[in-house]
């Protein structure tokens, strides 16, 4: 049941980008990054699948998915600065944003610094809504989109890299999108851990 759900989906999001095209992978994106709750495996995953067979080229594919993820990233982070936490709190429950979720952010983003605005855009759960507290931060902009532009940039490469070479086969992308989901926490905490160390050395 659930296998014939998951396939029915990522059927009519393949036909959504096929029709779209390379504006359709940008709104989607965009949308992924922002508020809105949806996982951007469905997005970009298609549209590798569409590029291996022709159909869209892959370099335009990943430049789109890029942007539209560095651009819902900045909607997150200028609404955090202009409406402030108290709106954020009030209104963010109605797209699965509640007070926990911002308090983890936050720590997440004391702890780690500048730096995890790259590695947050590496983690699920965390990547849609790490600019939140960048924002409240009000983090220096050219930094922040360096960041995350990089960040997302590893993310997008990878989904469309599953998508052009193995676009058909369900299992083995759940396989190896666990398998790269777990390689890059380990890498990113190694990463935190080493940035943290440097900064440590520097400022003693």
């Amino acid at each position: 049941m659930l296998s014939e759900l998951f396939t029915e989906i990522i059927t009519w999001i393949v036909d959504i980008v096929g029709s779209l095209g390379y504006p359709g992978v940008f709104i989607l994106m965009l949308l992924e990054s922002s508020f809105v709750p949806f996982p951007s495996e469905v997005i970009m995953i298609p549209a590798g699948y569409l590029a291996s067979k022709g159909e869209m080229n892959i370099f335009i594919v990943i430049f789109c998915g890029i942007s539209g993820s560095l651009l819902g990233a900045l909607v997150n982070y200028f609404l955090a600065i202009r409406l402030g936490r108290p709106f954020l709190l009030h209104y963010g429950k109605y797209v699965m944003f509640n007070e926990e979720g911002l308090r983890k952010m936050e720590d997440f983003f004391s702890r780690h610094g500048h730096i995890s605005t790259f590695t947050g855009r590496l983690i699920p759960m965390v990547r849609q809504y790490i600019s939140i507290p960048a924002g409240l931060a009000r983090m220096n902009l050219p930094v922040f989109c360096f960041y995350t532009s990089l960040g997302a940039g590893i993310w997008v490469i990878i989904l469309t890299l599953l998508g052009y070479f193995i676009g058909e086969n369900e299992t083995l992308i759940k396989d190896y999108l666990r398998d790269i989901i777990i390689s890059l926490v380990i890498i990113c905490s190694m990463l935190v851990t080493f940035y943290w160390l440097h900064h440590r050395r520097k400022n003693s």
